[in-house]
């Protein structure tokens, strides 16, 4: 067998079906869309969670709540975490994702404080705990807040 000899298997390619080729195709006149109506109509259809006019179901339900909008997502590493890091190193979100404590470096990331430290870490972070910085500090580390 050569390269020129290759061929895909029987039944394995189809050829596109081609709309609106005249009436002797078998799919001319109206393209296998019908007559009239929303769906035969170029851009037709009706969207998500359409019920025929009847009021959709995410409308029906009662909602209950507040949902803030501008709510800021953290991804959160405990002091306990750390642990893995050498003394002396410098942790940043990159860091982080390397160490797979995260899983990518554009999330902000939040130091909480469960757990112990007892090396002197230097941390760049956008959010502290008040208990997590003094652990930090209590150690010999640092802790820079980035801008969120």
């Amino acid at each position: 067998m050569q390269l020129h000899d290759l061929r895909p298997p029987k039944g394995a390619k189809r050829k596109t079906k081609r709309v609106g080729r005249g009436e002797g195709s078998g799919l001319g006149k109206t393209s296998g869309r019908g007559n009239k109506g929303q769906r035969s109509r170029s851009g037709g259809g009706v969207g998500r969670g359409f019920e025929g006019g009847q009021m959709p179901l995410q409308r029906r339900l009662p909602k209950r709540g507040f949902h803030n909008i501008f709510k800021k997502k953290f991804a959160l590493v405990n002091l306990r975490d750390l642990e893995r890091f050498e003394a002396g190193s410098t942790i940043d979100a990159e860091g982080l994702v390397a160490a797979g404590l995260i899983r990518r470096a554009s999330l902000k990331v939040k130091l909480l404080g469960d757990g112990q430290i007892d090396k002197a870490l230097n941390l760049k972070i956008h959010g502290v705990s008040a208990s997590a910085r003094q652990a930090v500090e209590a150690a010999g580390g640092t802790v820079e807040v980035l801008q969120s």
